[in-house]
């Protein structure tokens, strides 16, 4: 018999150390975000790389939500296998290391795409995007072991609001340094690439000398393949025991369809509907950035406090409104200086929007995150954010590639208001929801499972 109580052991808040360690990967890898998804390497490539090829940067945007379409397609195929292995190996750290060295050399090399070198580019982008994307899901594997329920959304948001302070820093002096992402000044913009892999490559290193590996490696002899699919096989069986989880990451498949859409066209959109110049393109990006910040961090401690069901709901809401503001920002302005003879451009309007984007950017994200955490046992965290992982990187196929078709058909700026349908969508769903219920589940799957090692144990 087992001497060992059942009930699993409350989780512990890690120290400041390692927390902190846990979130500098957040600020390590913004820069490859927004440096090569988001700011620069993306309008670089659809404008220069590719350019306008007399069709309105149509053919460009395409190619564009192709190449993120296909690594993240490869993240919704392989999420759950890693996330599986993982937990039965106790092996996060090595495989977070290996999608970290992968980004960073895959990065470097973007140096090497030129003008008119679009195959090499869109390689590039998926190997990239796909490491980058599956050390997300990785380092969010780590969450439910760094404090209790009650921490975990200022835990969260904090990582959240680090990462955006990191992209402040990256961004920040890539736009001062390296400039305009112009043909004239590709010589200089160019390094963007080898820049945002050196960041990510040095400001990481916190992360793999201070946060552990917790788990306890099941005994070796099956393969890696083996295991995935064992593991993942009986997390499918056992789904309809987690099932707010399952109910939650249908609703993420949309809201993150939506902020897929704007992370990889957000600056596309301003360089070629809005139409800004690099002054204000610039003052955009210290806005997002500090806004996010802010929203990550202070809708952390709204979640604990009063449910990240509901925080979670309340970002989308402000999502529909930021969506409806930046796609009505031209007829705004128009309507505004003929009424009151204003003399303002759409560019100044649109950097009013940009706060609220920024907003519902960083609170929204943190808050999926930390809802995920709320309802995965610790000994499974890795595998159900490998789930949490495909509901994202599905999102970003759907979204991206609905988009890229829409846009080449309606223009970009009718066709964003597909992100307001998907955010509704994503409040709708999550209505089905129940927090505490979810909670239950997995604190009565870590009873069960305890139970059953401890037995095994004494025997």
């Amino acid at each position: 018999m087992s001497t060992t109580d059942s009930t699993p052991l409350p989780r512990v808040r890690a120290s400041r150390r390692e927390i902190f360690g846990w979130a500098m990967f957040d600020f390590a890898n913004q820069a490859y975000t927004l440096l090569i998804i988001t700011v620069v390497f993306g309008e670089l490539f659809t404008t220069v790389i590719v350019g306008e090829r007399g069709g309105d940067y149509r053919l460009a945007n395409f190619l564009w939500s192709l190449a993120l379409a296909i690594s993240y397609l490869l993240v919704v195929v392989t999420g759950p296998l890693c996330g599986a292995v993982m937990d039965y190996r106790a092996e996060k750290k090595r495989f977070l290391f290996a999608s970290y060295l992968a980004t960073v050399a895959a990065t470097a090399m973007l140096y090497f795409v030129a003008p008119g070198y679009v195959l090499l580019g869109l390689m590039l982008i998926v190997v990239s995007n796909y490491a980058y994307s599956m050390g997300e899901s990785f380092i969010a594997a780590f969450l439910p072991d760094l404090g209790p329920p009650e921490d975990l959304g200022k835990i969260s948001g904090f990582g959240w609001a680090l990462g955006y302070v990191g992209g402040l820093f990256a961004a920040g002096f890539t736009l001062v340094a390296l400039g305009e992402a112009t043909a004239e000044n590709f010589e200089r913009i160019r390094w963007v690439g080898p820049f945002a892999a050196g960041f990510f490559l040095i400001t990481a290193i916190p992360t793999f000398l201070w946060v552990k590996e917790r788990g306890t490696p099941q005994p070796a002899g099956k393969r890696y393949r083996d295991i995935a699919r064992e593991r993942v096989s009986t997390t499918l069986h056992e789904l309809r025991r987690f099932q707010d989880l399952a109910t939650f990451l249908v609703s993420l498949l949309f809201s993150m369809a939506g902020v897929y859409i704007i992370i990889a066209f957000a600056f596309i959109y301003g360089a070629q509907v809005i139409g800004w110049d690099e002054s204000i393109r610039n003052l955009m990006f210290i806005i997002v950035q500090v806004t996010a910040a802010a929203g990550a961090l202070g809708f952390g401690f709204i979640q604990d406090r009063f449910g990240t069901k509901l925080t979670y709901q309340f970002t989308l809401v402000l999502w529909v409104a930021a969506i409806l503001a930046i796609w009505a920002t031209p007829e705004v302005t128009a309507l505004l200086n003929g009424r009151f003879g204003l003399g303002w451009e759409a560019q100044h309007l649109f950097l009013v929007v940009g706060c609220l984007a920024g907003l519902s950017l960083g609170s929204s994200q943190s808050a999926s995150r930390a809802l995920v955490g709320l309802f995965s046992p610790t000994r499974k965290a890795a595998e159900f954010f490998g789930f949490w992982g495909l509901a994202n990187k599905l999102a970003g196929v759907f979204g991206i590639i609905a988009l890229g078709l829409l846009q080449s058909v309606v223009g970009l700026q009718a066709s964003i208001l597909l992100c307001a349908a998907l955010f509704i969508v994503a409040i709708l769903i999550c209505l089905f929801v129940d927090q505490a219920r979810g909670q239950r589940a997995a604190a009565a799957w870590e009873a069960r499972n305890g139970r059953a090692r401890d037995d095994l144990s004494a025997e």
